[in-house]
């Protein structure tokens, strides 16, 4: 018998999967049926959303040990995704066509669509190599692409906007730094927070592809 804790991972990982799946198919049929990438947003942006905020989880498995994970990545990685998400570009309709959206959206589709079937199958003990290999090499083109092109340079034409709004000040009101300067300071410190995570990864892929690399060599 799956103890309860499995059955739950793999029921969260399988719905993470289909949601991803379905976010995936959405950003590209809205690509393919309007031949532009202005769609990105409302094609598939809710879901995302939604995919991207019931994920705070996963900072509650590292942190409960269900996983194997540390609890301040999963934390870096979920909070940048949702400040990003929820606080600028639901909060600015003028960015929501940009093409940065579509290029982030894209990027973190695929890359989910990835992770999460890997997961899932862990769960029940299925290892499949091809998915192992992608989940593991897939991040290498993606993370950056979804970095620079997309969150980092979205963030940076929202600029702007949250000055001339004075967004989010009811918040940063109480605080001694503005909503606008709150952003400069994440976009100067958000390749050095991203970098520990895709270095992180680089070892996490030496710890599951380079054994079995050796041991195709000995062969």
């Amino acid at each position: 018998m799956a103890r309860p804790s499995t059955l739950y991972l793999l029921f969260y990982n399988s719905l993470q999967t289909l949601g991803w799946a379905l976010a995936l198919a959405r950003v590209l049929g809205s690509f393919v049926s309007d031949k532009t990438i202005h769609g990105a947003y409302a094609s598939a942006g809710d879901l995302i959303c939604f995919l991207q905020t019931i994920a705070f989880v996963e900072v509650l498995h590292a942190a409960f040990g269900l996983v194997p994970s540390g609890v301040m990545l999963a934390l870096m990685q979920w909070g940048g995704r949702t400040h990003f998400l929820l606080a600028i570009i639901r909060q600015i309709p003028e960015v929501q066509h940009l093409p940065s959206v579509f290029i982030t959206f894209l990027a973190w589709s695929m890359s989910e669509a990835i992770r999460y079937p890997h997961y899932a199958l862990s769960c029940i003990g299925i290892s499949l190599s091809w998915l192992t290999y992608l989940r593991y090499t897939a991040f290498i083109v993606l993370y950056p692409i979804g970095l620079a092109p997309g969150e980092m340079w979205l963030m940076y034409q929202a600029l702007p906007f949250i000055k001339e709004r004075n967004l989010h000040a009811k918040f940063f009101g109480k605080l001694a730094i503005s909503y606008y300067y709150f952003v400069l300071v994440v976009l100067i410190f958000y390749p050095f927070l991203w970098l520990k995570l895709y270095l992180h990864l680089f070892r996490q892929r030496r710890s599951k592809l380079g054994k079995k690399h050796h041991k195709m060599k000995k062969v």
